[in-house]
């Protein structure tokens, strides 16, 4: 089976939407207590994990449109969006070694995809 554009293009998607999860629960870490009361008004959270639900949810149907040894490697792809939006939004700093490692993960997904 050969692995559709489509279905590249829905996991770069899922990628891209799913990278929101960690950053916003970077931001919901920042106001967690122990009450229930404070979790339940922690919007962020719940950003956090809708935006996990929904990459989750869009990467099931790509599945269908090709090979999991291809597009499973491309949600790599989040890691260099998670970096990108930590400077962006939570304003991180990036090292020379963080660059490497964002250069080094789209080489990688770059190697997979030339292998479809």
């Amino acid at each position: 089976m050969a692995t559709e554009l489509w279905a590249i293009g829905l996991v770069l998607l899922a990628s891209l939407i799913g990278s929101f999860g960690p950053i916003m629960l970077k931001k919901a870490s920042g106001k967690i207590s122990i009450s229930i009361k404070s979790l339940i008004k922690n919007y962020y959270l719940f950003l956090g994990i809708l935006f996990y639900a929904i990459g989750t949810i869009l990467f099931v149907p790509a599945l269908k449109g090709g090979e999991l040894s291809v597009l499973y490697p491309l949600v790599a792809i989040t890691y260099v969006w998670v970096s990108l939006w930590s400077i962006k939004i939570l304003k991180e700093k990036m090292n020379k070694q963080k660059w490497i490692g964002v250069a080094l993960v789209i080489i990688g997904v770059a190697f997979i995809g030339l292998g479809a």
